[in-house]
């Protein structure tokens, strides 16, 4: 992307909550959005949110710059027009989001802490990339939109990653919540049959990819040791390999 390429710089600086009020105020006055006055008070507003910690300030042309790009799309739109809310509003706060969009509320753009999260608040995502079909820890949901399909979409950036590998993901098939690490004490919770998000160790590229376990072999161990070995085949390519529980992480409990 050209570093010129100014408006698109400004619509990857809001939350989602703060898009989707731009999205609401759009609506009720249009192009008087633009007004500098109006794109002030927008500005300070969301620079005073409790949502903001941590985060740089909004200025009143990055807030103009996001209405004069929508402005721009709604006379030559690519994607249909979002609906009003409560329909097609993401919610990152609801493990079923994917599945079940509501109205958005408040966002939590928290990592989980080691183990299992006991608590909605705790929830964190990752998110399957395109490039190589493995799946990466999401820092932040950058901004969604609708396709003309209804099918809908989220912008990830992977933890550990810049701007420059943000991705386009679908949020029914390539988003979902994170996978936790299994434990040693824990190794009799995988099961034949079982999905596992599995690190992939390979000379050329090293990946957490989805594997299913195809066979178990139970070894003695204790609470801080497990010698179990499990043999996985990959989704991706149908290999298939012996691992140790150190490699692999468990799907969360329905």
């Amino acid at each position: 992307m050209a570093a010129s390429d100014d408006s698109s710089h400004y619509f990857t600086e809001f939350t989602l909550a703060e898009i989707v009020d731009m999205e609401n105020l759009y609506k009720e006055i249009g192009d008087q959005s633009l007004q500098r006055d109006f794109c002030q008070t927008v500005a300070s507003t969301f620079s005073c949110s409790t949502n903001r910690n941590g985060k740089p300030s909004v200025t009143w042309k990055q807030v103009q710059g996001w209405f004069q790009e929508k402005l721009k799309q709604q006379s030559q739109p690519k994607y249909k027009a979002l609906p009003s809310p409560p329909l097609q509003i993401l919610d990152l706060s609801n493990p079923n989001f994917a599945d079940k969009p509501v109205n958005l509320g408040t966002a939590t753009y928290v990592q989980r802490r080691k183990g299992k999260a006991s608590d909605v608040s705790d929830l964190a995502f990752e998110a399957r990339s395109a490039r190589d079909y493995a799946w990466y820890d999401v820092s932040a949901f950058i901004t969604y939109r609708v396709l003309r399909t209804g099918g809908l979409e989220v912008r990830v950036r992977f933890s550990g990653f810049d701007k420059g590998h943000d991705e386009w993901v679908d949020v029914r098939t390539s988003v979902r919540e994170r996978s936790i690490p299994v434990e040693p004490s824990e190794c009799g919770r995988v099961n034949i049959g079982d999905l596992l998000l599995c690190f992939q160790d390979r000379e050329d590229q090293a990946l957490y990819c989805d594997a299913h376990v195809v066979n178990i072999k139970r070894g003695i161990h204790d609470q801080s040791r497990c010698y179990c070995v499990f043999l996985v085949r990959y989704d991706l390519d149908n290999t298939e390999e012996a691992v140790g529980v150190e490699r692999i992480c468990r799907r969360p409990e329905e």
